[in-house]
């Protein structure tokens, strides 16, 4: 096993998350039991979701149009999250065309007297893109993309009067944007990727997630200057909490060392993320493999063990599993059973999502 094989983790994305109207007081007010949704899926209990979906369906608990678009949103997420992507698409295909008169407010006037527009999800809209993507059809599921990047586009321009909903549709062409880059970073399309990017900068998103993946995707074709230029952008930033922003450019000074094989420094960058917010998993995850590359596979190991126990919501994911099982197989002759012991506790804590094949028992 090569060091190279490891894996560094990126920044993560902007949360696609959007904020809640301020007419609706609790979840519960937006669709049935949404709230109990919501906590399973932040839970990752996809498989209760599934079981939930399928009770409100028999029992005909779904009274609205709406709830029965919420309810499939959720059933094509869930099913999504499981990787059983053909039946997330049989979902997919219950419905009609999105712009269908069928899922317009206003054409249930006795049900929604003072609402008009779309009542499909915009989850449910970038699931339509996501899933052909999941079952191998890259194109398709491209260019549907870009279709919701144009939508999305769309509603910018027609909510530029109503800055509390203009910002909900910008945090939204963000999303998109980053799902498309995301597409394109695997195929090593660089040159489609920054010239996303820089468009979006140029129209005044200056999401700072955004300036830093500007960043990452310039050290990787070469270009470090620019990549310090994009970085020095992120510290201007105002848009994040301040340990946030911190810990951000901290990551980014880390993988500037990196670049230039300055292992110790970028190793004290990641310490001060980690002292700041100790479930900070990108920074516990590329110390670990800092450490490693300074010959300390011991440390190494211990960072990331320390991590599952300390903080096992957050430090639990694919990546940081692989590269301490990477780390097993190169220390250690037994491997193979402290892996398993590591699948068994995984096993019982892991959220229904999680792809235990990384342990690669």
């Amino acid at each position: 096993m090569e060091a190279d094989s490891l894996d560094l983790q990126p920044e993560p994305l902007p949360s696609s998350s959007d904020p809640l109207s301020n007419k609706f007081a609790y979840l519960n007010d937006l669709a049935y039991e949404l709230a109990s949704l919501q906590d399973l899926s932040n839970r990752g209990s996809w498989r209760s979701i599934l079981d939930k979906v399928a009770r409100a369906r028999s029992l005909s608990l779904l009274i609205t149009p709406h709830d029965h678009l919420t309810y499939l949103a959720y059933n094509v997420l869930a099913f999504t999250k499981l990787r059983r992507f053909k039946e997330a698409l049989t979902e997919l295909e219950t419905v009609d065309d999105f712009d269908s008169h069928h899922y317009q407010y206003e054409t249930y006037p006795k049900i929604y007297p003072d609402r008009s527009g779309s009542m499909v999800p915009f989850s449910l809209r970038w699931l339509y893109a996501l899933v052909p993507i999941k079952l191998g059809d890259r194109q398709e599921g491209l260019d549907r993309l870009y279709l919701l990047l144009d939508f999305v586009r769309v509603k910018m321009k027609e909510k530029e009067e109503a800055a509390a909903s203009l910002e909900v549709w910008s945090k939204r062409e963000v999303f998109v944007v980053n799902n498309i880059v995301t597409e394109h970073l695997k195929g090593k399309e660089h040159g489609v990727c920054l010239d996303l990017i820089k468009c979006l900068l140029a129209r005044g998103n200056s999401d700072p997630h955004l300036l830093s993946k500007l960043g990452y995707i310039q050290m990787q074709i070469g270009d470090l200057e620019g990549a310090k230029c994009s970085f020095a952008d992120v510290e201007k930033q105002k848009s994040l909490n301040e340990a946030e922003l911190t810990n951000m450019v901290s990551r980014n000074k880390a993988l500037m060392y990196l670049v230039e094989k300055d292992y110790v420094s970028a190793v004290r960058e990641y310490d001060e993320c980690i002292e700041r917010d100790a479930m900070d998993a990108v920074a516990i995850n590329n110390k670990a493999i800092c450490l490693m590359y300074l010959r300390d596979l011991s440390d190494s190991i211990k960072v990331l063990e320390s991590s599952l126990e300390r903080v096992p919501t957050v430090a639990l994911n694919e990546t940081l599993v692989v590269n301490l099982c990477s780390m097993y197989e190169l220390a250690y002759v037994n491997h193979s059973d402290i892996k398993r012991t590591l699948n068994n506790w995984i096993s019982k804590v892991a959220p229904d999502d999680f792809d235990s094949s990384c342990t690669r028992i």
